[in-house]
């Protein structure tokens, strides 16, 4: 019997392009933390990012900002705690809220990531112009704006 090849009807719209292109980014952020023995996953990596530019932040809001649900945020920052890059303290004004506060090991471990996280975006927008990524940026800040409304519809 012969095999019946058919073309996809979604290669021409943005949504196969972007995950296969995110899960390439994933592969790739992994294979390089990895190469320079960096013991951090991608999403460890971008929570040391977020609390490197806003430390102590309530749990509750990192779940929102992450996108994750507050049991996947607490079993993520329960492996970044045991490795010491962050501690949660408890909130003075309501303890039953945990601040989460990068370490001084997290900073050193997001310090040596940052040149290696640096150097992956050039290489990835490598041939881009300044003007494209922009375009792009806005492209995407677009198709977020429609995601967002279809969520509130839903």
């Amino acid at each position: 019997m012969d095999k019946v090849v058919r073309g996809n009807e979604f290669d021409d719209t943005l949504l196969p392009w972007m995950g296969k292109t995110m899960k390439l980014i994933d592969a790739y952020i992994t294979n390089q933390l990895l190469e320079r023995d960096i013991d951090l996953t991608k999403v460890q990596l971008v929570l040391l990012k977020i609390l490197y530019s806003n430390d102590g932040q309530p749990q509750n809001d990192l779940a929102l900002i992450t996108n994750r649900d507050k049991a996947s945020l607490a079993r993520l920052l329960d492996t970044v705690e045991r490795k010491g890059l962050v501690v949660r303290v408890p909130y003075k004004q309501d303890k039953r809220i945990k601040l989460v506060h990068i370490t001084k090991k997290g900073l050193e471990y997001y310090e040596q990531a940052r040149p290696i996280l640096k150097e992956m975006i050039r290489n990835i927008q490598q041939g881009m112009s300044e003007s494209d990524v922009a375009f792009m940026i806005d492209k995407f800040k677009h198709m977020q704006l429609n995601i967002e409304k279809q969520l509130l519809v839903a």
